[in-house]
């Protein structure tokens, strides 16, 4: 059985929480903040003003360049204030506040649960109606999907891998969606074949999800979805990541930055992405709302919620049961890669794919040590770096030195420091060292257009 070739590891995947729980549609919210930054790149602009009256789907922010996303109302109502606002990690970011007053939609939007399969758009015309539907990479990259399909000249895509892994513990909310949305999801991956002009796609699925193996094979016999086939992965963290699901399904390695996928021929998708973009393309129903899983083992009820975005936090927190007793910890997605949760007023965004809520001892971390020079975390490295070095390098400010050994291609999968013996917090101080070394590359590359 396929997997990746270098590094990773094998946390237990925590899924039994929450992985039976269906789909649930949950009440309206009656105020949403819809932040203006909810993707990689330019923030989208606010193109409405306080005490508009916008619908559901409405175009509410402008992306500002290429590498940028739409954002819409989802819900109808009043703007009531555009201003700095808290988010789940206590930044502050421009987003627009709407008071919910009914649920009208924009007539223009299809709002039928009828399967619309046929799809005879060209592939500019599937790739505008992603553009202008905000879709963004819902596995947790937020990466805008229209930049993903347009394949630069001189370059063309050989297949299309869409991502079920979901190899971060606790998360199900793929999951879920494979099995009880799996027509509209093969859909939207013909539609992406279609986008980029390709016979082949391959949906990578973990082999600890053998019945959403089955069912998507059965749909995709039973409806003849052509050029489309599952391949079983073997259960290994961090598989769901963009590079190591390449090596698995096709053998090939992409280079390290600037190489992109296409390089090899390829574009990943996720399969939540999948059908947003048939939504998209085929409902014309922009990216306002999405499947989040709360979860944890300790948590009163867990559940996997679909939420319009920009739903505060505390009120899904609410419909689980509250916060458990005691110290806790909240995680805006999994324990590996999520990041902590400061703001339970802060609201859900599109890279939202789940809440993990920890106990405190879950969550509490050793003491630190020194090295041992174990190099346990070398081993586990999936990118082949040298976790131990890069994190000393930031720890003593060695910018020049952190960018020669390759910090930024760390993909921060936090494998290095699940391994650490001596509960060295690897990946904090790779973090630091990336970030600034990409802020250096930025500054050199401004200066040299001067």
């Amino acid at each position: 059985m396929n997997t990746f070739p270098i590094g990773g590891i094998h946390p237990s995947d925590n899924k039994e929480w929450s992985k039976d729980k269906a789909i649930e549609v949950i009440e309206l919210p009656n105020e949403v903040l819809i932040p203006m930054i909810q993707h990689i790149g330019a923030p989208a602009t606010p193109i409405v003003q306080k005490g508009d009256r916008v619908l559901t789907g409405q175009l509410i922010g402008q992306a500002t360049g290429f590498v940028s996303a739409n954002i819409h109302s989802p819900i109808s109502g009043t703007v009531t204030a555009i201003d700095a606002y808290p988010n789940g990690q206590g930044q502050r970011r421009i987003m627009i506040a709407i008071k919910r007053e009914g649920d009208e939609w924009l007539e223009s939007i299809d709002r039928s649960t009828e399967l619309k399969r046929e799809c005879n758009l060209s592939s500019k015309e599937i790739i505008e109606k992603v553009k202008d539907a905000g879709i963004v990479g819902l596995g947790g990259a937020q990466f805008p999907t229209h930049v993903k399909l347009s394949i630069p000249d001189g370059q063309k895509a050989e297949m299309l891998i869409v991502n079920g892994v979901e190899c971060e513990p606790y998360l199900t909310s793929d999951y879920r969606n494979m099995l009880e949305r799996a027509e509209m999801m093969l859909t939207g991956v013909e539609i992406l074949m279609r986008a980029l002009n390709v016979e082949r796609a391959v949906i990578g699925v973990e082999n600890n999800k053998p019945d959403a193996i089955a069912h998507l094979e059965e749909v995709i016999a039973r409806d003849n979805y052509r050029g489309i086939e599952v391949m079983p992965l073997k259960m290994r963290y961090p598989q769901g990541g963009e590079k190591q699901l390449i090596a698995a399904v096709t053998g090939r390695q992409v280079a390290p930055p600037p190489a992109l996928p296409i390089s090899e021929g390829v574009v990943v998708s996720n399969v939540s992405t999948a059908i947003a973009v048939y939504e998209a393309v085929q409902k014309n129903k922009p990216l306002i709302e999405r499947v989040v899983t709360i979860t944890g083992k300790h948590l009163g009820s867990t559940h996997n919620f679909l939420t319009r975005l920009g739903t505060p936090l505390n009120s899904l927190l609410d419909l689980a049961g509250g916060l458990p007793e005691g110290d806790v910890k909240l995680l805006n997605g999994g324990p590996m890669m999520g990041r902590a949760i400061v703001d339970i007023t802060g609201p859900i965004n599109k890279g939202c794919s789940g809440i993990t809520i920890l106990s405190g001892k879950e969550a509490a971390r050793g003491k630190e040590n020194v090295c041992i020079k174990c190099a346990k975390c070398v081993e586990a490295c999936p990118m082949g770096l040298e976790p131990y070095l890069l994190s000393k390098l930031a720890k003593l400010q060695k910018w020049d030195m952190a960018e020669e050994h390759n910090t930024i291609d760390c993909i921060e999968c936090g494998c290095c420091s699940y391994t650490c013996p001596s509960y060295i917090p690897l990946l904090d101080y790779i973090r630091i060292g990336k970030q600034t070394v990409m802020t250096n590359i930025r500054a050199r590359a401004t200066a040299n257009k001067k």
